[in-house]
């Protein structure tokens, strides 16, 4: 199949047929991925270099993939082992960051570009290849993502996306899949497409597309149970934390990628962490997902408490600020923005004190915090008890209101608000 005549190439940074010779491939093994694969081959006469990036996929195994590959004619097939440095740079970050955009989506899709596009560029470079290649369509964020972060990384790398070039749907790839004996798992009848790594799952396609219908849970998630099947009983489970980063799950120290799977083991038994979201893309358009990120939400939700507990009012208010423009900045591929090493800068001040130990309660979908220490702790049981022999004056609470309610009473009283609000 020849490329979309409809699609010219425009920017600096797009390859052309010719102009290359060695193309590194992103290579998940899917559908998308292994039928670019063939069709680079057929289109731009490339040696084809197929880089497998292993962040913490469950669905995958890995030495199949590599086999795959070579099976389609790369020249060479890596499986680079990152999970560790995913861990350790980037959701260390999003544990302090609170990472949560419009609404319980973790990030794992755009933070897993930002490892994916730095580990290419080194291995792009390493093999002598010109081009990068990914799987993303012209409708998706991900290809802002791995073209602006590629090309920032190493401006002399170019790059191609033959999803968005060649124009084929979903049915028309399976059926080039089938024609060229590619085996992928999508089939036309269910049409579901997964995005995986540690931090979270992301399901797309058939009926979670259109916001109208009921996504059938039970067909389409893949690590968690449906809440209704979760256990009749509560679990609960600790989280120990220092400076922000969890070190410990029911008191065994281990790194955190192996603190993120044993918390994404126990939520998804109890189908935590689970989210329809109608997302606003980079690209302009609203597109719902289905999200699976248990562990990350255990996490999330425990360290949000304890920093809460270790905090001024006024650190709480600005970090809730910080927090969103992070959540957006990260999903609208701006990680190299030097904004982001401000925040960085803040949130890694902000959790020098996020130490302590939380008790999350897991039941049927729910995560709610129920105890937490630190040694950190702002609380004050002799000043905020309501016994008898509380240590807060309360003697000096009338005129604290007094003074504080100065400006309101004032400005009511001249203005005649009420009058104004009657007329409205």
């Amino acid at each position: 199949m020849e490329s979309n005549n409809n699609y010219y190439k425009v920017a600096s940074h797009e390859a052309k047929k010719g102009e290359f010779k060695k193309c590194l491939l992103l290579y998940s093994g899917g559908l998308d991925t292994s039928v670019m694969l063939k069709w680079i081959q057929e289109n731009y006469n490339s040696e084809i270099i197929a880089l497998t990036i292993d962040i913490g996929q469950t669905v995958d195994n890995m030495e199949e993939v590599k086999q795959k590959a070579l099976n389609l004619g790369a020249k060479e097939a890596i499986v680079y082992d990152a999970k560790d440095e995913f861990a350790d740079l980037l959701l260390s970050e999003a544990i302090k960051a609170n990472a949560d955009y419009q609404g319980g989506y973790a990030l794992s899709c755009p933070l897993g570009r930002v490892i994916i596009s730095k580990i290419a560029v080194k291995m792009a470079g390493k093999y002598g290849c010109e081009v990068i290649a990914h799987g993303c369509t012209g409708k998706g964020n991900d290809q802002v993502r791995f073209e602006g972060y590629i090309t920032t990384l190493n401006p002399k790398l170019k790059t191609i996306a033959p999803v968005r070039e060649w124009g084929m749907g979903r049915e028309e790839e399976i059926a080039y899949a089938e024609e060229h004996h590619i085996p992928v798992k999508q089939k036309i009848a269910t049409p579901y497409s997964y995005d995986e790594n540690m931090w979270g799952n992301t399901g797309e396609g058939g009926e979670i597309e259109n916001p109208e219908l009921i996504p059938p849970l039970e067909n389409i998630l893949q690590w968690c149970v449906v809440p209704e099947k979760a256990p009749a009983e509560a679990e609960i489970i600790e989280v120990e934390f220092i400076k922000g980063i969890p070190v410990a799950v029911n008191g065994e120290n281990k790194k955190l990628s192996e603190l993120i799977a044993i918390c994404n083991k126990i939520g998804s038994q109890h189908g935590v962490g689970v989210f329809h979201l109608v997302e606003d893309r980079i690209v302009g358009l609203k597109v719902r997902g289905v999200y699976e990120n248990p562990g990350a939400t255990i996490m999330i939700s425990a360290h949000k408490k304890l920093e809460q507990l270790v905090s001024t009012r006024e650190e709480n208010e600005l970090k809730s600020f910080i927090d969103n423009k992070w959540a957006y900045l990260t999903y609208g591929a701006k990680w190299y923005d030097p904004v982001m090493y401000h925040i960085h800068a803040f949130m890694n001040s902000q959790n020098k004190k996020v130490t302590g130990k939380v008790k999350v309660k897991l039941f049927k979908g729910n995560v709610t915090v129920v105890a937490l220490s630190s040694p950190y702790s702002l609380f004050n049981h002799s000043l905020a008890t309501f016994n008898k022999d509380a240590k807060f004056n309360q003697n000096a609470s009338p005129g604290f209101i007094e003074i504080y309610n100065l400006a309101q009473k004032t400005a009511y009283n001249v203005y005649n608000y009420e009058e104004e609000l009657d007329k409205n």
